[in-house]
């Protein structure tokens, strides 16, 4: 008698497992790609060593102005520096991307164009600001599409002032070198550790100049990571986890913080189908980032984001960029 028929294999594995192969290559690539991660990175490009950074003495609004626009005109001679040491490299992206940076009417805190560049860019009026936002960006941001990142920053602002009466200011801080997505960087925690230090001390003058204001993190993607690794002792009145991959903590406790914890998840983010693992990896450093913070385990409170992708989260009269605003606000926004 004949066997009966076997269905038809497929090939087409699902994408969950297609992400867990790759999550175990990786690890292979981790072991191999850490111990070099102090190596001289080939292709960078050069930046000058910038100047003393002028320091923010005062809380009153007039005199703190006066003192950020000063800073704020020192950035921009650090960033057309830059950009002229780019364009004798020959970088011309970088270039042009540093001299767009430069414009009079931008406002950097901070730059720093070494070892893929640093700054932090004020939108908004911050000497006068009772609501602050720091946008903390994940994978695959820096100074070469610096532009996609502050364009997040300007539609946050633009609907913060929806609010009557509203005094608000972004700022969007690139404080690290973001690793590049599906790297063995993007998968661990070592950038994150390096980064958490910058951001807790960033936040920590922001609160100095600012003590009466509300500060919020919004931290997206592998930036949730750097946001989880800064809370414990921030200033931070609230931390947004938005389409995170994890934070290397099992609950919000671990987290050690004053802050009032949030998370959301677009429906068509792929970074739900990233497995929530941690796996030893090297002495000090695991791969992986453990529980989703989506998870009701995990004690954040969750708020509706809508359907978009993973890059969509700040788009302009998207759900999750409103509920977002309703939060640095110190709003209730809609639940998930």
């Amino acid at each position: 008698m004949a066997s009966p028929a076997r269905p038809p294999r497929t090939n087409r594995a699902p994408r969950a497992a297609r992400l867990r192969r790759a999550l175990l290559a990786a690890l292979v690539t981790a072991a191999v790609a850490l111990p070099l991660a102090g190596a001289a990175r080939p292709g960078e490009v050069p930046a000058p060593e910038p100047g003393a950074t002028l320091p923010l003495t005062t809380t009153e609004p007039a005199a703190l102005a006066a003192q950020l626009d000063a800073r704020y005109a020192r950035q921009r001679t650090a960033l057309r520096a830059a950009a002229h040491t780019a364009e004798t490299h020959g970088a011309h992206d970088r270039a042009a991307s540093l001299r767009a940076m430069a414009a009079p009417d931008r406002s950097f805190l901070t730059f720093d164009g070494r070892d893929g560049g640093r700054g932090a860019e004020t939108v908004g009026d911050l000497a006068r600001a009772e609501r602050i936002a720091v946008l903390v960006p994940g994978a695959d941001t820096g100074l070469d599409h610096y532009g996609r990142f502050r364009a997040g920053a300007l539609a946050l602002q633009a609907e913060l002032r929806r609010a009557p009466d509203s005094r608000t200011a972004v700022l969007a801080w690139l404080g690290y070198r973001t690793p590049g997505t599906g790297s063995a960087a993007s998968l661990t925690p070592g950038r994150a550790d390096q980064a958490a230090p910058a951001l807790r001390s960033f936040v920590d003058e922001i609160h100095r100049i600012r003590p009466q204001a509300r500060i919020t993190l919004l931290c997206h993607s592998y930036g949730s990571v750097v946001c989880a690794r800064a809370a414990a002792g921030t200033a931070a009145d609230a931390i947004v986890l938005y389409g995170s991959p994890g934070t290397g903590s099992d609950h919000v406790t671990e987290l050690h913080t004053r802050a009032v914890v949030w998370a959301g998840r677009s429906g068509g983010d792929w970074i739900a189908e990233v497995p929530h693992v941690r796996v030893p990896l090297l002495p000090g450093t695991e791969l992986g980032f453990g529980t989703d913070p989506m998870d009701p385990a995990f004690g954040a409170r969750r708020f509706a984001t809508g359907d978009g992708g993973h890059s969509d989260y700040l788009a302009p009269g998207s759900v999750p960029l409103k509920n977002l605003a309703h939060i640095v606000a110190g709003q209730e926004p809609a639940d998930a």
